[in-house]
């Protein structure tokens, strides 16, 4: 592999560190050169670190455009690979001229890349803007970056994300903490505790900020101590504010610092407080020597820091947040440890120097396997339709699991989604997005894709909406009039009572699909019912028992977040508004108060629609003489995973709580409105749900006994849920046959 980076010459900062630390270590794997156009310190520094370097300096564009032409042609390189704005914009030129895929990595946020500079923002600003809308490919330092460009209507398809990593091998400082301090001219005393930050002395830094939260925090905790690395145009104006503070004397400005080990080995919390951030190389040193981080909720940061778990986040230019967050880890020294050997983990094992070179190659291939897919005329891609983008977390969970899955079959594969809300969709899932109801561009998709999947849930069904069953039933016709292959993904069927709506299903369902994958055998009953032979039917699951829970250490976070234990002991309820709820709702108010009375298990009720859940469990819980909490919320399917494994039983109105907490092995109790809930439980051998017509308070207290008995019995739940594991690759399987790829899926399951 042969690649051509394109680059000023005049960087500094993390840019000017990650373009080092990446080159010198590709150069060992793959044939790099590094094109710049001036000549200065960045050029030097990368010919001391063995990195090929060609300087073409002057001013004449088009000498320079030719020169590169030739010898990009000439040396057979394969890759054109940018960073900034003036490789950009050659990148740009080279594009069409040289035929090969053109790469940028965004390490900013170029529009604030010349904050202050009105003139530079206005001519490199406005170059580097145009520049990057007609590369093929861009990077950015981080998943914040990615989504930035994203809602700023790049494809996501033709976006990656890296970060800056580190070498995590451990280092011994040149210097003990007292002679550093010693070396700055500090006699600061021993108990001291040290906040530090390392940033240009520029505004996007927000020093200001960080100076009024440490003169609060100060105040309340006078040993702290700050120390503040960095040079720039704002020094004097930034010591003459800590004047004003009446803290001058508990800060240091230390200026540029070269010996960064002794520096972050001498402080006890290190500290950023940006306005705008990709992914902070300072953060990153910050936790490889253990010190726990307080920095604002920008750009990449909270994808290291997770809030109250390895550190803080605050809101730009909260100063008191950052205080109270000083104040905190200033007061209790096991914090600042165990915070500090949590965020080291976590980035020795993510955002390590080796993680980086990984991704690094892997986009080159991804890219090169790319090209040689061909675009062209050629029909690729899948389109999903489905509930989705309503803030249904069990909707949004099958999506996951659909769009995972088809990447495990082909990585390449140009994923669309109709969607509610597709710029949610776009960002969460990064797939292309279209509005559910733009019938003329889903049209238009559909005659450039390759198979149409009708994606999970129950939509074939006209129990809630006659008009949903008629749109999802007209999209599956025209995707197969439209030259698709068709898939019912995972789905679940019925019911549907109108005769008319089940005579036009079972037409369509005849004539314009080519497979359907059930979640249960309720549904293959039904599909028989209605004369649906023609597709090829399998019994598979419902596709969201591949995806994991979210690690331990964030769902701690989350429910200390939310003023719970993590350590306690829980029953977790999902309820929904329905056609007889509100007369259960002191049913389900007395089994709540009955759990915790009995059995010490606080209630906490966990949404699946946060919309219409949030509402009912508010009903229920005003009716309740004990304690419980109400979850606004749950987060992504990971974290509501999580938040189900740390319940000791569950009693569900919503079929994903239930699908959720078997998955994670936790005795279930299913309230039916549905039979899609009884299917499913009796589908994995469980036998714990009445009818919600039929609830009683002494049988919903019965269940939650013969629940609790079940509480760390793991062989009760096995069988079934390895069952449904297993079929569940029915559905994955039967999308790579229809696409005509290979029967291997991708690989292991998450």
């Amino acid at each position: 592999m042969k690649v051509i980076h394109l680059i000023s010459g005049g960087d500094s900062g993390g840019a000017k560190t990650h373009v080092h630390s990446l080159l010198q270590n590709l150069c060992r794997t793959i044939d790099v050169t590094m094109v710049c156009f001036m000549e200065g310190p960045f050029t030097q520094e990368a010919r001391a670190l063995g990195i090929p370097t060609v300087v073409l300096a002057g001013r004449n564009l088009l000498r320079t455009y030719r020169t590169l032409k030739t010898m990009i042609r000439e040396g057979g390189y394969q890759i054109i690979h940018c960073h900034g704005a003036r490789g950009n914009m050659m990148g740009a030129l080279l594009r069409r001229s040289t035929g090969l895929p053109v790469v940028s990595t965004v390490h900013s946020d170029w529009r604030l890349d010349y904050l202050g500079r009105p003139f530079s923002r206005i001519t490199y600003g406005t170059i580097n803007a145009l520049a990057l809308r007609r590369l093929d490919y861009r990077i950015g330092v981080s998943d914040a970056m990615v989504d930035l460009m994203i809602r700023r209507g790049f494809d996501p398809d033709k976006l990656f994300a890296i970060y800056n990593g580190l070498d995590f091998t451990p280092r011994t400082p040149a210097l003990n903490r007292a002679e550093y301090l010693r070396s700055l001219g500090l006699d600061w005393p021993e108990d001291s505790v040290i906040v530090g930050i390392t940033a240009r002395l520029n505004p996007v830094k927000d020093i200001p900020t960080l100076l009024r939260g440490f003169a609060l925090a100060h105040e309340a905790c006078p040993r702290l101590r700050l120390l503040i690395a960095g040079d720039g145009a704002q020094m004097e104006l930034l010591k003459a504010l800590a004047a004003e503070l009446g803290v001058d004397g508990a800060v240091c400005f230390a200026g540029w610092v070269s010996d960064t080990d002794s520096f972050y080995h001498a402080l006890d919390i290190n500290t950023l407080t940006s306005l705008s951030e990709t992914f902070s190389y300072s953060i990153t040193e910050g936790a490889r020597a253990q010190l726990p981080a307080v920095a604002s909720r920008v750009g990449g940061l909270p994808y290291l820091i997770d809030h109250g778990v390895n550190g803080f986040l605050f809101q730009p230019g909260d100063s008191q947040a950052l205080a109270r967050h000083f104040i905190t880890l200033a007061e209790d020294g096991a914090l600042r440890v165990h915070m500090g050997q949590r965020l080291y983990e976590k980035a020795r094992s993510r955002f390590s120097l080796e993680s980086t070179l990984a991704c690094q190659l892997d986009i080159y291939r991804n890219i090169l396997r790319r090209g040689a897919r061909g675009t062209g005329s050629r029909r690729d891609g899948a389109l999903v339709c489905g509930a989705y983008g309503r803030g249904n977390a069990g909707d949004d969970a099958i999506l996951e699991a659909i769009v995972t899955e088809l990447r495990q079959i082909d990585p390449d594969l140009p994923v669309w989604v109709l969607s509610r809300s597709p710029a949610d969709t776009r960002l969460t899932y990064r797939v292309n997005s279209i509005y559910t109801f733009n019938v003329p561009r889903f049209l238009w998709r559909m005659g450039r894709t390759r198979l149409y999947i009708n994606g999970g849930g129950s939509l074939m069904q006209d129990v809630t909406s006659h008009r949903s069953l008629w749109f999802y039933l007209f999209t599956i016709s025209a995707a197969k009039r439209l030259g698709n292959r068709v898939l019912m993904y995972g789905c679940g069927i019925g019911p549907i009572q109108s005769p008319s709506n089940r005579r036009r299903a079972s037409r369509v369902l005849q004539t314009s699909v080519d497979a359907i994958t059930l979640r249960d055998t309720h549904s293959r009953t039904e599909l028989a019912d209605m004369g649906v032979t023609r597709p090829e039917i399998l019994l598979s699951a419902d596709p969201t028992v591949i995806l994991p829970a979210a690690p331990p250490q964030v769902v701690d976070g989350i429910l200390e977040s939310e003023g719970l234990d993590p350590q306690g002991r829980y029953i977790g309820f999902t309820l929904r508004p329905w056609p007889g709820f509100e007369e259960k709702a002191p049913i389900f108010a007395a089994a709540a108060d009955y759990a915790y009375e009995k059995y010490g298990l606080t209630p906490v009720f966990l949404p699946i629609e946060r919309r219409l859940d949030v509402g009912a469990a508010r009903k229920a819980a005003a009716l309740m003489k004990g304690p419980f909490h109400i979850m606004p919320d749950t987060g992504s399917s990971a974290h509501t995973i999580g938040l189900f494994a740390r319940m000791q039983a569950a009693v569900s109105m919503r079929l994903h709580a239930l699908v959720f907490a078997a998955g994670q092995g936790i005795p279930l109790v299913g309230v039916v409105y549905d039979q899609k809930i009884s299917s499913f439980l009796r589908y994995i051998g469980q036998d714990l749900f009445t009818d919600l017509s039929r609830l009683t308070e002494e049988g919903l207290k019965a269940h939650i006994d013969a629940a609790c008995a079940r509480i760390g019995d793991q062989d009760f739940l096995a069988e079934g849920m390895e069952r449904l594991r297993q079929v569940e690759r029915l559905n994955s399987e039967t999308a790579a046959r229809l696409l005509g790829c290979a029967g291997d899926t991708g690989g292991s399951r998450p």
